[in-house]
């Protein structure tokens, strides 16, 4: 075996093409298959139900933290930037919610107190 430059770029050795095929059914095998199989015991019995939560009714204008849960992580931190509350960008989506929430509120009890 020879020794070779540390800077010269190694010599790979290409798979054959059988071997390529081979891998390639393998991995069907191995993925795509159980995922049909789970997908068609989840869905035995009965249709998949494709959408889980209910349609957005009344109770979804009405209460303000169904319309947090409702808005992506990009949303309520575009909510908190026109609420202008400071440093909600570092915040998880929970406490962000929770602030969010508090900061309705407050408005909600000085808008009534003002009446």
């Amino acid at each position: 075996m020879a020794s070779r430059d540390p800077g010269e770029p190694r010599q790979l050795h290409p798979l054959p093409k059988g071997l390529v095929e081979v891998y390639g059914l393998i991995a069907v095998l191995v993925v795509l298959i159980p995922e049909w199989i789970a997908d068609g015991t989840l869905t035995l019995g009965g249709r998949a139900v494709r959408n889980p939560l209910p349609m957005r009714g009344p109770a979804w204008k009405a209460i303000p933290e169904l319309q947090l849960a409702a808005l992506s992580l990009a949303e309520l931190r575009g909510l908190a930037a026109r609420m202008r509350l400071l440093g909600y960008a570092s915040d998880c989506r929970d406490r962000l919610t929770r602030r969010l929430l508090r900061r309705m509120q407050r408005r909600w009890l000085l808008r009534r107190n003002a009446l």
